[in-house]
């Protein structure tokens, strides 16, 4: 099975070398990276070529000028397809993998062919031990309220319960995500209208407690408290743009 990673990224020239080495310190290192320079003005793309140079692992850099994360992961899913990936794994350029995480990937998707969705905590290098916290408890918030919204119930035709899923680290199969007809590319959250197609499509959901990603806290610090909230709990971004931060 021919594993492919996709990092979209946008502007993340300062946090991207980090994802990149936390991919190259991976113990299954079997797998194709694809970073998609997402209309960066900065030296994001850079970052990745020059990583590339050095890397356990085949690299490709593409661009997406769509601004969008539901864009960039689209056109790198198709691309790695097109390319002969039968299993795609996620995560964004923010974020750090745990050395587990393709490893686990890989695993679940070949015990049980479908979506997988891994397990996120707080980076430990952007906020103090309460700015963890109140992210940790702002997740576990939102995916309380999806699992309770009466639009998330199985008796709108869904085949999977509800559970939240977290875009930076999830896994799919070629196979499927081309059935249910890819990411979408807007409006966001992208990410719950994916799961949702796929909750439609099949119950091969799974979640996978060994492929750990330590998730950007950075939103709490653009958007503060409250309005991380509304965004965690599907109300939209205020006035802040969908796409900043990523």
């Amino acid at each position: 099975m021919n594993l492919w990673v996709v990092v979209p990224a946008h502007q993340e020239e300062a946090r991207l070398g980090e994802t990149l080495r936390a991919l190259a310190a991976q113990r299954d290192r079997d797998f194709t990276l694809l970073v998609v320079d997402n209309a960066s003005t900065d030296g994001t793309a850079a970052v990745a070529r020059e990583f590339a140079k050095r890397a356990p692992f085949t690299v490709e850099v593409i661009d997406e000028p769509e601004k969008g994360v539901g864009s960039a992961v689209d056109t790198g899913f198709r691309y790695a397809i097109t390319q002969g990936a039968t299993l795609l794994a996620r995560t964004d350029g923010d974020c750090l993998p745990r050395p587990g995480w393709t490893g686990a990937a890989r695993d679940a998707l070949l015990r049980r062919p479908g979506l997988v969705c891994g397990r996120i905590t707080a980076r430990r290098d952007e906020h103090g031990p309460l700015g963890r916290v109140a992210f940790m408890a702002l997740v576990a918030l939102a995916a309380l309220f999806g699992r309770l919204r009466p639009r998330h119930a199985r008796r709108h035709g869904y085949r999977a319960p509800y559970r939240m899923h977290a875009g930076n680290n999830m896994a799919v199969t070629a196979e499927l995500y081309l059935a249910v007809g890819g990411m979408p590319r807007r409006p966001s959250p992208t990410d719950r209208l994916f799961l949702n197609a796929v909750r439609r499509h099949t119950d091969r959901i799974t979640r996978c407690r060994a492929m750990v990603v330590e998730n950007s806290t950075r939103r709490l610090r653009a958007y503060g408290l409250r309005g991380t909230a509304r965004w965690y709990l599907d109300q939209g971004s205020g006035t802040h743009g969908t796409d900043d931060p990523r």
